[in-house]
């Protein structure tokens, strides 16, 4: 009993130097970043931006004032994992990236905070520690444009007007109720898709954007603010150098981690990924190798469809990436890009389609689709495939219900296609387990 304690906190302490070191590598790249003059002056101007998708900070700030910013959000969450009493797993290191994923585009240093005190509040009135919400507090950042949005320029649509005590006030108001709103919803998401969409906390990020956007806009007969998307130019001189080699030290991490060994990692590839924690299942270093495994694997994919490295590009690599250690691998996961890669190509050169794999909008939407891996590990790659590209013609479809103010709107989506796919497959097919103790097929 004492031995599987220790191994615990050695886990907890593996997870949270992770973070914390994964925060020192975004300073670094703020420092080393071509622009690096241009570091402060970025950040105040990413500070003082709507954040509505989708806004490449790369283009509105700096290159180096987008990565200083997403340090700090970084440094700020895990230092919320440090608390004595943090729920630290595999979600944490979920939360985590996802969180500093998005802050290359629509989180920042000062919209994220309602939200933080939101789940603080909750706990309060709950009376329980905070630190059992670490991992929720940053999942329920999924509508910091919307802060951005009320601080700047609401009711406006067009022009920003800066920061005024009543949008101080409205921001505050609204992103703490959203804040506060967040875990209770978050506890049901799971029973809505059955484990089968990894960003579960799509749903209150989006279903509470649809309110709010219906309360604050279209009940008061406000016109909500066109979903005008600001990208800038291709940077892979910056971003590939920085997640090549980021990706690269996780593999010998997670290599060291494991008693210099790859020892278990077959056995993890595996894995159905569906409700699956890989730092408790199979350890940190495990756990970390595959992170770093998968980021590359995601980095390859990107530069063979042509995708543009600007900071949303690099923000959805991180984004897509997060569940590396709670469910999400090369071997799950290939399924789903497969399904974007043939149903893209299959749409436009065959039914006169616009959107292509290379198209920003499918590059974001690859990374979302990524959380229906549990679909292609429970029923094997054709599932997986088809999930993929059931994905692929709706992603588009969702901004417009929350008014492009939820970050969560690729990862909604993938929880909207398990809510109709998996009872099919529950109804008419049998999971790879099943078709094993069968003994009708191999997985």
């Amino acid at each position: 009993m004492a031995s599987q304690k220790k191994d615990s906190l050695s886990t907890v302490n593996v997870i949270r130097l992770f973070l914390l070191a994964s925060s020192a590598a975004y300073l670094i790249g703020a420092i080393a970043a071509p622009d690096r003059g241009e570091m402060l002056p970025g950040l105040a101007q990413i500070l003082m931006s709507p954040a509505q998708l989708t806004k490449d900070y790369f283009e509105i700030g700096s290159i180096s004032g987008a990565f200083l910013n997403v340090s700090l959000v970084g440094f700020v969450c895990a230092a919320m994992t440090c608390l004595p009493g943090a729920a630290v797993g595999g979600g944490t290191i979920a939360a985590y990236f996802l969180t500093t994923g998005f802050s290359f585009w629509g989180i920042n240093f000062l919209n994220m905070w309602p939200f933080f005190l939101g789940v603080m509040v909750h706990a309060l009135v709950r009376r329980e520690p905070f630190p059992k919400y670490v991992n929720l507090a940053m999942f329920a950042t999924a509508l910091c444009p919307l802060a951005s949005e009320l601080l700047l320029r609401y009711p406006g649509s067009e022009e920003v007007r800066g920061v005024t005590l009543s949008g101080v006030v409205l921001m505050l108001a609204v992103g703490m109720l959203i804040g506060f709103m967040t875990p209770a919803m978050a506890s049901h998401s799971p029973s809505v898709h059955k484990g089968y969409d990894l960003y579960s906390a799509a749903l209150p990020g989006v279903l509470l954007g649809l309110f709010a956007v219906a309360v604050l806009y279209k009940s008061l007969g406000h016109t909500v603010p066109e979903i005008k998307a600001t990208l800038g130019g291709s940077h892979p001189e910056v971003v590939l150098p920085f997640c090549i080699v980021f990706f690269a030290l996780c593999v010998l991490a997670g290599w060291q981690l494991n008693g210099r060994s790859a020892k278990g990692y077959l056995e993890l590839l595996k894995d159905t990924g569906h409700k699956a924690d890989f730092a408790a299942k199979y350890g940190p270093g495990l756990a970390i190798m595959n992170f770093g495994l998968y980021g590359l694997m995601i980095v390859l994919y990107y530069i063979l469809v042509g995708g543009s490295f600007n900071s949303v590009t690099l923000g959805i690599i991180f984004c897509m990436v997060c569940f590396g250690a709670a469910g999400a691998h090369p071997g799950n996961i290939w399924p789903i890009m497969a399904g974007y890669v043939l149903f893209s190509v299959a749409t436009v050169h065959f039914l006169g389609g616009s959107f292509f794999v290379s198209n920003q909008a499918i590059l974001v939407g690859l990374c979302f689709a990524s959380g229906l891996a549990p679909i292609a590990g429970n029923y094997g790659w054709w599932a997986g495939v088809l999930a993929g590209g059931m994905h692929y013609f709706l992603v588009t479809s969702i901004p417009a219900i929350h008014g492009g103010f939820s970050l969560y709107n690729g990862g909604f989506t993938s929880l909207v296609i398990a809510v109709i796919l998996v009872p099919q497959l529950e109804a008419f097919c049998k999971t790879k387990a099943e078709r094993l103790e069968a003994g009708k097929g191999k997985p």
